[in-house]
């Protein structure tokens, strides 16, 4: 599928005019420069024809930022990998230093390029808008991101530049798997990103936060091919005081929502807190299945019982969904990012396990035959019959006669009955009890 890219200094209504190709609030938009750092991808249909469009950060150089290297570097994948090159810049500013810097890269890229003067909402900023031409790059687009003057025209000019193609393909990776790296800022995150994709996709500093938007990338290595999706560190909501970080935990939370496995890291050195407590519980709420990676292992000061000590002391905590893989990591030593791997496949495939309802009741019935659930007022609960429900996580229907009667002690030895017998790992059960 083709792909255009929007590039141009910072603060000029990439994101914005990103926002409104996609159809959606996928990026976020704030009047503060430099909220943008990793690419991001998206898909946009024009009479007919659909392409990818990817926005970038802000283009800048001899900054005080200490982004400003990382940003160009992404910045220039962006237009290596771009089929048109979409150059944006903003009416009413005139021609900047930065302006001229982009123009100057994206003529010596040989690539096909869409100059597009932003936030031109009256005749004196078109006017105004003209002293672009300068810049040698051809044909001037005015638009307005914010409320969509302009566009059609801009995209009709796109379309005409995007490679042929015979045909509209489908989404390739639609139904492909969801696996989504969650936690708390600064623990490695977009490290292990970059570990398992092999390149620096996402920016990693020492700095919390660096993260902001989602990122979703395709994943198809040894042997796996899923959708990776690297995530802000969330905070707790009384530390966030900036509408950015306010709008990066809620895409992180919208992330975990509508993936189908999370990663979810935690620091070796401060071990399981409260706020990992709250993400583990987020997680559990909404019904995905989890690989707990311990990341910076190599900074935890060990003996011969280290690791089983710790392993039972982060179960105790998770209790009563203990039952998950926990791979004990150094991403930045690449030690046991292979097993990380393993683990998520693992419990992808036993997200969308079907169990076949003869086998079900083949193991459960004698052992719910054996231990009954518990008489209530005289009234004695016979469980007839058993069977999967067909749910994206794994849920299981046991019809009686009293269903009102089995209450959450019994549910949970149901519970660990089905993952005693099933390989059920990673993921989270959800048990019904329905009149026959």
């Amino acid at each position: 599928m083709s792909l255009l890219a929007i590039v141009g200094r910072p603060n000029v209504g990439k994101s914005t005019l990103f926002n409104r190709l996609v159809g959606m609030r996928q990026a976020i938009v704030d009047n503060v420069s430099g909220v943008t750092r990793d690419r991001h991808y998206g898909r946009c249909e024009w009479c007919g024809r659909e392409f990818s469009v990817v926005d970038t950060g802000g283009y800048t150089t001899n900054s005080d930022d200490i982004f400003e290297k990382a940003i160009r570097e992404q910045v220039q994948t962006a237009i290596d990998e771009a089929d048109v090159i979409l150059f944006m810049v903003e009416a009413g500013v005139g021609v900047t230093d930065y302006d001229a810097s982009v123009a100057d890269v994206l003529r010596r890229s040989r690539k096909p390029v869409v100059l597009c003067a932003n936030k031109v909402d009256n005749g004196d900023r078109r006017l105004d808008a003209f002293e672009f031409y300068s810049l040698g790059l051809g044909e001037l687009y005015c638009i307005s991101a914010a409320n969509g003057g302009g566009t059609g025209d801009l995209l009709d000019a796109v379309v005409k530049l995007l490679p042929e193609e015979d045909e509209i393909v489908d989404d390739p990776y639609a139904g492909l798997p969801r696996i989504t790296v969650v936690g708390k800022p600064n623990v490695g995150k977009s490290s292990l990103t970059n570990a398992l994709l092999g390149v620096e996709r996402n920016i990693v500093t020492p700095l919390a936060g660096t993260t902001r938007d989602s990122i979703e990338t395709h994943y198809n290595k040894f042997g796996h091919e899923f959708m990776l999706v690297d995530t802000a560190g969330i905070r707790k909501k009384t530390k966030v005081r900036e509408d950015i970080e306010f709008y990066s935990v809620m895409r992180s939370i919208r992330a975990i929502e509508h993936s189908d496995v999370c990663l979810m890291m935690i620091d070796a050195t401060t071990g399981m807190e409260a706020q990992d407590m709250n993400i583990f519980n987020l997680i559990v709420k909404n019904r995905k299945g989890c690989v707990l990676v311990v990341n910076k292992w190599d900074l935890f000061i060990k003996d011969s019982n280290t690791l089983k000590e710790y392993t039972e002391g982060l179960k105790a905590r998770l209790a009563p969904f203990d039952d998950i893989p926990i791979i004990f990591t150094s991403v930045l030593k690449m030690q046991r990012i292979q097993d990380v791997l393993d683990a998520a496949a693992l419990v992808c495939a036993n997200y969308s396990a079907k169990i076949p309802t003869a086998r079900l009741n083949e193991v459960l019935l004698p052992i719910i035959e054996e231990t009954p659930p518990p008489a209530w007022k005289g009234k004695y609960v016979k469980v007839k019959y058993v069977t999967q429900l067909p749910t994206r996580f794994p849920s299981f229907a046991f019809f009686c006669n009293l269903p009102q009667y089995i209450k959450d002690p019994y549910k949970r030895f149901l519970e660990n009955q089905l993952r005693a017998n099933f390989n059920l790992k990673g993921c989270p059960i959800q048990i019904y009890c329905r009149q026959k």
